[in-house]
């Protein structure tokens, strides 16, 4: 029996990734993104996470008829602008928490009462939800919201094993900005970020996808709602040495 996986922002990046590599797998691929997806193959509806009087009836319209999930990636989600967080909005963070954290809660819930069988629920994080790093306010609070959603969901889907993954350095549209915009000077983080680019340490959307493929079932070894980086599964020195500087950058 074929596979199904359903993923958010799956017309670029890292979603777009997953994607490709689960068709090539022999997945059944659902998607759904602002700009909607053209791979062959897979099931689309566009779809902005953020309306959310339309993403329960683009879910519904997607989704009709499957009766299993075996994964699903809460994919989608927004930077922001990197800058000081005094000088951050409450509109901004508004914003980002509608895409990274309130979008997700909407599917969560919509999956929740749909009778839909689910095998897995990955929520994409990032390291910057526990490091703190100067700059990174809005995107880090929502994405460490997102970790506890998931921690409080796990209690409500007790059938699915739900994880919130960081997935390491993604050499994605994200990288343009954080590579050229922010001053390294002023926000140390970056300046790792930069040296980076181009190399092993930061995979191409496809190859992360792939990477992460490979350890979704690892994922089942953690605690359902944990939040995990895949670099403690397949990177632990990097890990560590990610780790020894928190805070000081």
């Amino acid at each position: 029996m074929k596979k199904n996986i359903f993923v958010t922002g799956n017309s670029s990046g890292l979603g777009r990734g997953l994607s490709e590599y689960a068709l090539e797998q022999g997945w059944d691929v659902y998607g759904c993104s602002r700009r909607g997806c053209d791979l062959e193959g897979a099931h689309d509806v566009p779809c902005d996470l953020s309306d959310f009087e339309s993403l329960p009836w683009a879910l519904n319209k997607l989704l009709n008829g499957v009766v299993r999930l075996d994964l699903v990636v809460l994919n989608a989600g927004s930077l922001g602008e990197i800058k000081p967080m005094h000088e951050t909005s409450l509109l901004e963070l508004k914003s980002l928490n509608d895409i990274n954290v309130w979008s997700n809660k909407l599917i969560l819930d919509w999956l929740h009462d749909s009778g839909i069988e689910v095998g897995q629920i990955i929520a994409i994080s990032s390291g910057a939800a526990v490091m703190g790093n100067k700059g990174w306010g809005g995107y880090a609070l929502t994405k460490a919201s997102l970790n506890m959603l998931m921690r409080l969901y796990s209690h409500e889907f007790p059938n699915t094993h739900l994880a919130a993954l960081a997935p390491g350095l993604i050499d994605s549209a994200m990288m343009d900005y954080l590579c050229s915009k922010p001053d390294p000077n002023e926000y140390p983080a970056l300046a790792r970020i930069r040296e980076a680019r181009g190399t092993a340490a930061m995979p191409k959307p496809r190859q992360a996808a792939e990477r992460i493929m490979k350890v979704v079932e690892g994922l089942r070894e953690f605690e359902s709602g944990s939040f995990i980086d895949i670099r403690q599964i397949d990177a632990p020195d990097e890990y560590a040495a990610l780790m020894a500087t928190r805070n000081k950058s």
